[in-house]
Order: C-alpha cells, then sequence, then structure tokens
C-alpha cells in the first residue's frame, strides 16, 4: 500500500539503492511509475506493507516500509530485490554494487570503486570532512540525518589514514 515517502514515521525501515550513474529524467518517472505500482501490491505473506520511496540527487533510490503497520518478512525483502533487479534490466544500470562509493566534492556526486576511495584518500583527495553517503543506515530518521556525514562519522572512517 503505497504513501507519500514524507507520511511515513520516523522508524520506517529504508532500503538504500545507489545507481552506477545519474537517472535520466524519463528514467525518473520510469521508476515512480514502477516503484508505486510495486509497493502498492507490496506484501508479507498476503498482509499489504505500507511503504514509499523517494528517489535523491537523481542517482539513489530509497525504499521504505512503515513497520509499524506491518513488519517486513525475508519473502518480502526478496520481492524488494527482485523489483530492484528488474529496474536494473530494464534501465542497463547498476544499484546493487557494494563496492562502490559515493562522496562529495562541493556539489558534485562522485561514484567510485572502493579501491579508487582509498587511493584518493592516500592522495588526500579525500579526507575525514568529505561527504560521503552512508547507504548502511536503515531508518528513515536515520536516512534523513545520518546519510550525508562527513566520512569520520560513518562506516568510511576505516579507511582513513
Amino acid at each position: 500500500m503505497f504513501t507519500h515517502y514524507k507520511n511515513l514515521p520516523k522508524n520506517s525501515r529504508v532500503w538504500i539503492y545507489q545507481s552506477d550513474r545519474e537517472f535520466t529524467i524519463k528514467e525518473i518517472e520510469f521508476i515512480s511509475v514502477q516503484a508505486e505500482d510495486f509497493i502498492n501490491q507490496w506484501t508479507r505473506h498476503g498482509d499489504d506493507l505500507k511503504g514509499s520511496f523517494t528517489i535523491k540527487y537523481n542517482q539513489f533510490l530509497v525504499l521504505a516500509v512503515d513497520e509499524s503497520f506491518n513488519n517486513v518478512s525475508g519473502c518480502s525483502i526478496d520481492s524488494s530485490v527482485r523489483f530492484i533487479k528488474q529496474l536494473e534490466n530494464e534501465l542497463q544500470l547498476d544499484l546493487m554494487d557494494k563496492m562502490n562509493i559515493t562522496f562529495k566534492d562541493n556539489q558534485n556526486i562522485n561514484l567510485v570503486k572502493l579501491p579508487d576511495f582509498q587511493k584518493y584518500i592516500k592522495d588526500k583527495k579525500v579526507t575525514s570532512e568529505t561527504i560521503v553517503f552512508n547507504n548502511m543506515v536503515s531508518s528513515k530518521e536515520d536516512f534523513e540525518s545520518k546519510w550525508e556525514v562527513p566520512a569520520k562519522q560513518s562506516w568510511h572512517k576505516r579507511f582513513l589514514l
């Protein structure tokens, strides 16, 4: 059951899918229609899930579920992964590569492979103050307050010198 993202409670569970490239305007429209359709049929053992999505920076798709309405199950998570894989195939992009790291350079969003990110740290192109995207956050509240943070406040800190 689709609801607007802003209407979900702060403790809603989120999954962040980072694209290996920016979405085009047409792709954003396509993703939006597909995501709303998916959420409207998303269930947990036959029970509706109350969910939503948001797209950030034309590069991040965030799925969210109000678990105070109904908890997700392994099967419902599996169906969301199938949905994401379907988007990947239809749009020829990668949303699931956890080895891609994104960070801000002024207002630009950079996506690099983990070894390149580590090299940027060594070369001081990325510092503890560089804004990174912590795609490991799992609640709406953390997404809104701890997703875009300095590297020193994220799991990325383990790579800092």
